[in-house]
This record gives C-alpha cells, sequence and structure tokens, in this order.
C-alpha cells in the first residue's frame, strides 16, 4: 500500500515533466453510448443511494418499480437463494433474469444466480443505472429482462474519511467506515461495513407455535479500490472485496452461511477510440440447513444440512469503442467460467443422517457482440447484436450411504449449443421537450448450476433440480415517450410486450406426504415440486418514471403494471407466474440544505401469489419510510432513519399449512455520520 502510495504522489510530477494534458481519472468504465436514449433507462444517483431508510442495496433498487427480488423479504431475513432479480414481471423463478454488473464485472452468485446483497455497502456506490428489457448485447449475455449497473464512487464522491455508526430495533447496530487519498493521477480507498441484529420473529403471530423465534443476523464486508492513470489516456482499475454473511430463518436447524471473495482488474482507454480490458474472478461458499415443523410448531426436526457449495466464477472481456463522427460503435467479446457443486447430508433418522449427495458441473458462455449508435439531429438509433457459445459439462449427481455404499452415480452428458442476442430501437426528438422512442430486442439466459443440479426446501415444500433444462429465451418490443417540460423535470412512460420461452419455473408435482426422488422426504404439510420449461410466460405492462425539483426539494414517482401469463400444454395454462405481482410503485419527496436532509418514501405492492398453482395468495403492502439528518458540526451529522413507520403486515410466504411468513416490520435507526 505504501509503495501505491508513493506512486500517485510522484506520479502527477511525472505527467506535468512529459508534458501530457491532465486526464481526469474517474474509475468507470466507457461512457454511456448515444443509442441508450432509445432504451428505458433508469438512474439513481448517489444522492438518493445514501437516503434509503435500510441503507441497503435491495431496498435502494425498489425506486425501480417492476424491479422485484424473488421474494418480498431483505438480506436480512431471507434466504440468500431467493434473492434473484427480475423486471417487468419475468418472475416464477428465484434465479436472477436480470444482468447485475458491478463496475462491469457480473455479480450473480456463479452457482446459483442469486444475489448476496450484503456485499454492497450502499457508500460505495455513486451510480446505479438500470435498462429494462433485454437484449444488450453489450453488457454480456444473460440480460433477459434487463440490465442492472451499479457503478463505485468517483472521486467527487469521496471524502478523505467518512463513517457511520447507527443504532437500531431489536439491539440492531449499522456501521460503515472508509478513506480514500485523491491525487491527480489516481485515487485509492478502503472501505468496511458491518451489521447484526437480533431479529424479528419471522412468521407472524396468529401462525406461531412454540417452536418460532426471533432470526437473527450478522454481515461484514469490505473493500479496496485502486485507480491510477498508467498514460496519457489510460486507467487501471483494481478492485478486491470481500463479505460474510450468517442468517436465521426463525427455526432450530434454519441457520445459513455464505462468504465470497472478488477480484478485478480493467483498463479503460479515453483516447480518440476509446478500449477497456476486463478480467476478474468470483469466489463463493454457501451452506444452509433446513427442518420440518411438527404438528402445532411445537418442534423441529433436521430434513437437509447442505453443509458446503462451493463456486468459482471467471471471466474477461475486451472492446473497442470507436467514433466516426456521429456513428459510435462497440465490438467486443466476453467469456465467462461458473463452476460449482452442493454437498448434503439428507435422509435423516432419530437425527443423524444417513445418506450424503453430491451434484455440480460446469456452465461456459463466450461471445462476441456489436453495437452501434447513429445520431442524426432529432433522429438517434441504435442496433446491436452478439452471438454466444454455450456449454453444459461435467454435471453430475451422486448419492450414497455415509457408511460408503453408492445409491446413485449420475454422469450427465455435455451439452452446447449457439445463442444469439439482439436488440434495435429509434428515439425521435419531435420537439425539444418531447421524445418518442421504440425497440426491439431478443435475450436468453443458462440454466444456473443451482437449478440444474441442487434441490432445495421453503418450510415444508421440497422441489428438486432438472440436468435436462433448457436455456431461456426471450423476444420483447416497447414503445415509451419522454417529458422535460422543465429543467429538473422529466417525465417517462413506456409500454412493452414480452415473451419469455422455455421459462424455468418450480412446477407442482405432489402433495405429501411421501418420499420423492431427489428430495427425499415429504410431510403432510408440504408440497414436492420439480424445475421444469414451461411453453411460454407472457407478459404485457406499463411503466412510469417521473422526477423533478424545485428549490431544495426533489420528488420522483416510479409505477408499474404487469399483466403476466403462463402459457403451456400442462395445468399451469393461464396462471400468474409465482411472486409475480401486477402493481408496484415508489414515490420519494426529499429536501436538502447546507446539511439538512429529510427524504420520505411511500411503496405499494400488489397481491401475488406463493406458488405456480395460484393457490396461495400473499396480501397487497403499503410501506412509508422516512429519513432525517440534522448537522452538528462541519463535517458530522446525527441521522435518524425510519423503516416501515406504520408496521404494515408485508406477507413474504405462505406455506401448504396456511402458515404466514411476514418481511421487514417497523424498524428504528438513529446514528451518526461523519464526512459523504
Amino acid at each position: 500500500m505504501k509503495r501505491f502510495l508513493s506512486v500517485l504522489a510522484v506520479w502527477p510530477g511525472a505527467a506535468a515533466a512529459q508534458d501530457v494534458p491532465e486526464i481526469v481519472v474517474t474509475g468507470r468504465g466507457l461512457a454511456d453510448a448515444p443509442g441508450d436514449r432509445v432504451y428505458d433507462i433508469v438512474t439513481i444517483d448517489r444522492d438518493r443511494i445514501l437516503s434509503s431508510a435500510s441503507g441497503r442495496v435491495e431496498d435502494v433498487l425498489r425506486d425501480v418499480a417492476g424491479l422485484q427480488q424473488f421474494r418480498r423479504s431483505d438480506s436480512r431475513t431471507a434466504n440468500p437463494t431467493s434473492q434473484g432479480i427480475t423486471l417487468r414481471g419475468l418472475g416464477g423463478n428465484a434465479s436472477s433474469r436480470a444482468l447485475l454488473l458491478l463496475d462491469g464485472v457480473p455479480q450473480a452468485d456463479p452457482f446459483g444466480g442469486w444475489v448476496a446483497f450484503p456485499a454492497y455497502a450502499t457508500d460505495r456506490l455513486g451510480r446505479v443505472r438500470v435498462t429494462r428489457g433485454g437484449g444488450s448485447g453489450v453488457a454480456g449475455p444473460g440480460a433477459l429482462a434487463g440490465t442492472i449497473e451499479l457503478d463505485s464512487a468517483t472521486p467527487d464522491d469521496l471524502s478523505p474519511f467518512a463513517g457511520s455508526l447507527s443504532y437500531g430495533s431489536r439491539e440492531s447496530i449499522d456501521a460503515r467506515g472508509s478513506a480514500g487519498l485523491t491525487r491527480s493521477g489516481g485515487f485509492a480507498t478502503l472501505s468496511g461495513a458491518y451489521a447484526r441484529g437480533d431479529g424479528f420473529v419471522p412468521i407472524v403471530a396468529d401462525s406461531r407455535g412454540p417452536a418460532d423465534r426471533a432470526a437473527p443476523f450478522e454481515q461484514a464486508s469490505a473493500a479496496a479500490r485502486a485507480v491510477v492513470q498508467v498514460g496519457g489516456a489510460t486507467e487501471l482499475q483494481a478492485n478486491v472485496s470481500g463479505f460474510t454473511d450468517r442468517r436465521d430463518r426463525g427455526l432450530d436447524f434454519t441457520d445459513n452461511r455464505s462468504e465470497g471473495a472478488d477480484a478485478s482488474v480493467r483498463l479503460v482507454g479515453r483516447g480518440p477510440t476509446g478500449w477497456s480490458l476486463l478480467g476478474y474472478l468470483q469466489t463463493r461458499a454457501f451452506a444452509s440447513r433446513f427442518a420440518s415443523v411438527g404438528t402445532g410448531r411445537v418442534t423441529t426436526a433436521l430434513t437437509l444440512d447442505q453443509y458446503n457449495v462451493p463456486a468459482t466464477g471467471i471471466g474477461g472481456r475486451a472492446e473497442i469503442a470507436p467514433d466516426f463522427g456521429s456513428l459510435s460503435l462497440r465490438l467486443g467479446g466476453d467469456v465467462r467460467v461458473v463452476s460449482g457443486e452442493t454437498q448434503e447430508l439428507y435422509t435423516y433418522v432419530a437425527g443423524n443422517p444417513i445418506r450424503r449427495r453430491v451434484a455440480g458441473g460446469r456452465n461456459t458462455t463466450g461471445g462476441l457482440f456489436a453495437d452501434a449508435s447513429l445520431a442524426t439531429g432529432d433522429v438517434v438509433l441504435n442496433a446491436g447484436g452478439r452471438i454466444d457459445r454455450w456449454t453444459i459439462a461435467t454435471g453430475r449427481l451422486q448419492e450414497s450411504l455415509l457408511t460408503g455404499t453408492a445409491l446413485t452415480d449420475q454422469r450427465f452428458a455435455t451439452r452446447s449449443g449457439w445463442q444469439p442476442t439482439g436488440r434495435a430501437g429509434v428515439a425521435w426528438t419531435l420537439d425539444p421537450a418531447l421524445t418518442v422512442r421504440a425497440a426491439g430486442y431478443r435475450g436468453w439466459r443458462l440454466p444456473t448450476l443451482n437449478e440444474l443440479y441442487r434441490p432445495f426446501r421453503v418450510g415444508a415444500d421440497a422441489t428438486a433440480a432438472n440436468a435436462a433444462l433448457s436455456p431461456e429465451t426471450l423476444w420483447g418490443g416497447e414503445v415509451g415517450l419522454e417529458l422535460r417540460p422543465a429543467a429538473r423535470t422529466r417525465i417517462a412512460a413506456t409500454g412493452f410486450a414480452n415473451d419469455l420461452r422455455d421459462a424455468i419455473a418450480n412446477v407442482t408435482v405432489a402433495n405429501g406426504p411421501g418420499t420423492f426422488a431427489g428430495v427425499g422426504f415429504v410431510s403432510a404439510a408440504g408440497v414436492f415440486r420439480r424445475r421444469a420449461n414451461l411453453d411460454h410466460v407472457r407478459v404485457r405492462g406499463a411503466e412510469i418514471d417521473a422526477s423533478t425539483g424545485w428549490g431544495a426539494w426533489n420528488a420522483r414517482l416510479s409505477y408499474a403494471y404487469t399483466d403476466a401469463r403462463i402459457v403451456d400444454s400442462g395445468v399451469l395454462n393461464g396462471f400468474r407466474p409465482a411472486q409475480t405481482p401486477a402493481h408496484s410503485g415508489s414515490a420519494t419527496v426529499g429536501w436538502q440544505r447546507t446539511g439538512w436532509r429529510a427524504a420520505a418514501t411511500l411503496r405499494y405492492i400488489s397481491s401475488q401469489y406463493e406458488d405456480d398453482a395460484n393457490q396461495r395468495r400473499l396480501a397487497d403492502a403499503t410501506t412509508l419510510d422516512a429519513v432525517v439528518a440534522v448537522p452538528l458540526l462541519r463535517g458530522l451529522s446525527v441521522e435518524g432513519r425510519a423503516e416501515n413507520v406504520a408496521n404494515a403486515r408485508i406477507e413474504a410466504a405462505v406455506g401448504g399449512d396456511g402458515v404466514v411468513e411476514r418481511a421487514s416490520p417497523r424498524t428504528l435507526w438513529l446514528g451518526i455520520r461523519l464526512g459523504g
């Protein structure tokens, strides 16, 4: 570190001695393409990111209506495997159907496709950019429902020292700190975050039994980042980060833990022809235990111990971005290889396991992409595409008695294929205050290793994996308009239609009690499901986004309507996908002046079904959050935050026995903040 700081100190002088023009070092990737104007994009700035009542990234993302996790619980209580993200009603599955990037690096878990939200402290972020709709070939494969780009804070966002410490309901603590050094030739940051709490009882009061208790959590993350000018117009960006996450589901034998570490190096050239090179490595480890609950919720018994789910992701990309007057191009390629396996103990007799299962494999995608933007007066055109080669290999399922006797030894055949991605659109500015646009796209997603090989349980329900799953594909289109009647006012409306083909869903096979292949025993209170490809999920909907500002005040509004239906030859035809609300919305009003800050956020989510058969309905929910900050001294403020002020009941799950789980009760925080 000392050597790096000395390099930063010397570099500006060296640059001056060589008479090289000063280049602003930002730590960002290549500039946004001019053609992005033709798509439905929402940007969340740093001020709004830091005004979240919970201080959690998943809460910030709820500002974009229609962007949702599989379940309504946040990363303090949800099982991590339920925290995939999607857009535009393309739900029904806990794996992410939207592509999440941090500084250009894919962030979905290499094994399961879910998102480790505790890894991302909001203080480290400078911008969130959400592109609704698939087909983003430049971003990489997997952008089926859209792309979510997280950008780290730039030097303009950083203070030499910053930190916050808050105490909250149920003995909760949230502590964060960062240090930064900025020079004309680069900058470096070091940050850490820690959170814990005794938690709340997830099961609602009228469904609880003696076995139910609070669900504590403890989470920590750290990150180091260095950005250095290594030439007249070239940046070297190096990131290292890690996290640990411990949660509990409010019952004995339901603890889970996640750990991970990431490293990436990116070179960005900002000369007449922009270019970038990126390489990255992800390592993950996950473990989770599952329990059955006895009659009257009096007792619990361990049913499955997934004691180790190691996974690795490695990849890279290369890109050039030449400009030819009004024509801008982005050309390149990328590759990503993920591998992992689940290691678990199952079939318990008198409290002890008698069987062991190991299942996993390796998925590879590699592709080439091209994107062109043409700005001609009032019209902007964009067209892009990519072609990917995918491979599913080394798939295996091994089951044995703990005595060593083999029960199952399956080796799945290697599969491979080609998948195209593409999108095209036009934006026409009819008036300085009015732009209309239209776009069409095709995207695809490879099944995750989790979907292919790992069974799982939620309460009494059990779901088996399916090693024969096919890739999902999506065709879609949208039309929209954007109004800018004043300097700080923007209103955008979009209508869209999507056809998701070979949609992967958890399909009901039978009700318990019984013993089923791939999961073992399911009680009378549970349902046995298996992952399968559905023929179609067709979604039509509309989105409205608005923002404005006047004086020290600002306001944001986001609303989404989705009509999602399964079209399939099986019994699910005509049903809504599980966990897919028809309506969602968010509205925020904020005020800020010379260190004083206040914001209130109202959110609504309509009812949705817990299950694929549309038998268990989760009620709608309306919540109110608030944040107030009062300056004490220069750079020091006291901060009060309130989540779910009215303590509204947010139903997160309902079991086959009618037991309801809730999410995010009222949580109050009081703390201090140093710096910004």
